[in-house]
């Protein structure tokens, strides 16, 4: 891995996560029910669902909220037809950006996305254009200390598909998609609690910026992540001056 703090930029990225989405539920109710449209509405059997449950927990969204959007999924409420797109793109200095967005109007929502990323320095780029730099996973992660041989037997055991150790001491667990709740909730049973965790797509390279240069691209993150269609933002820059 590289020298920069693995830790402190998952921290302060799901630092700035929580302070929009503890203010608007919106998103996470979007993917609520588009999770029981498309797996039903039992989360003990839609492992897609139980991850947005679990963040939907996370951010203390009420139950009624989550009930209701698991409802209209179900279609025992009237609901908008949600439509998932994937757009991709560059930002600062080529780094790779991918947009997941949830919808019911495509022209607004792609006109919105090249807004920000032509306002911010970045261009929309075409389907397949920087994906390919990602894999799509579950990743949790532990706080430097952890005991990082047990937590790998225990990761093992759980069906994890690997254990990575960082520089700065913390430890990742990587997971398939669809295993994603089952190991979190293993670890959880044997006494490790993650920091931070969620299905995503995770930069196989990293693509370090500093300076100038990190403050324009988390302008450019920050844009897209405000917009309302707009699910997830991943990217692969590291930023170390934040």
């Amino acid at each position: 891995m590289a020298g920069h703090s693995k830790w402190a930029n998952i921290q302060h990225r799901k630092g700035r996560q929580d302070e929009r989405r503890s203010a608007s539920f919106s998103k996470i109710a979007k993917e609520i029910t588009v999770s029981a449209k498309m797996g039903g509405g039992d989360a003990a059997f839609n492992p897609r669902l139980r991850v947005a449950i679990d963040k939907a927990k996370g951010v203390n969204m009420p139950k009624d909220k989550i009930d209701n959007a698991i409802k209209k999924g179900t279609g025992e409420l009237e609901g908008v037809d949600y439509v998932e797109i994937r757009y991709e793109g560059y930002g600062i200095s080529g780094a790779a950006v991918i947009v997941d967005c949830l919808t019911d109007n495509k022209t607004r929502t792609v006109a919105d996305v090249r807004h920000a990323f032509n306002k911010y320095g970045g261009n929309l780029g075409t389907d397949g254009c920087v994906a390919f730099q990602f894999k799509h996973c579950g990743q949790l992660l532990f706080a430097p200390g952890t005991d990082e041989a047990a937590l790998m037997d225990a990761a093992i055991e759980a069906g994890a598909d690997d254990v990575l150790s960082n520089d700065d001491g913390s430890v990742e667990v990587i997971t398939a998609p669809g295993d994603y709740m089952a190991v979190k909730d293993a670890l959880e049973a044997a006494g490790f609690a993650c920091e931070y965790g969620a299905v995503t797509m995770k930069a196989e390279n990293e693509n370090q910026l500093t300076g100038d240069e990190a403050q324009r691209m988390q302008k450019l993150i920050d844009a897209l992540d405000s917009l309302d269609d707009v699910q997830e933002v991943f990217t692969n820059v590291v930023m170390d001056d934040e």
